[in-house]
């Protein structure tokens, strides 16, 4: 496992994308912290792979499109648009912006940003994840 911060964000994407949560799991510090703008509140990493189970459940053929990254100070921020197709075949689109620190091949906190309002075709309009 390489420690170069976007090598790090390449398998923490390609992991999400593919449902493997215990690749993401081995990808955080185990005491890594997530948050989220909309809510100012803070996962532990078991909470963010609830989170990420419930959305990939939700979400037909993620995808993560019009990615653009770059390597940090402290690790790499990627800004993307999250499609995919919700379980009654509507488009989903969440534009976000996900800000992260690496430490020793490891993230140790991530900051994600969006409008909790694209949420609304799976979340019936709720403004938190959890």
């Amino acid at each position: 496992m390489g420690s170069d911060p976007l090598s790090v964000c390449d398998r923490l994407f390609k992991a999400v994308m593919a449902g493997d949560f215990e690749a993401v799991r081995e990808i955080y510090s185990p005491d890594a912290h997530i948050w989220h703008n909309f809510d100012g509140g803070v996962q532990t990493v078991e909470e963010n792979l609830e989170t990420l189970r419930w959305m990939t459940g939700s979400v037909a053929k993620l995808r993560y499109e019009e990615i653009r990254r770059q390597r940090t100070d402290q690790g790499f921020v990627q800004q993307h648009v999250l499609r995919g197709t919700t379980k009654d075949g509507k488009d989903f689109e969440l534009p976000a912006v996900i800000l992260c620190t690496v430490v020793d091949g490891h993230v140790t906190q991530l900051d994600e940003y969006f409008d909790v309002r694209h949420l609304a075709p799976l979340t019936g309009g709720a403004t938190s994840l959890g």
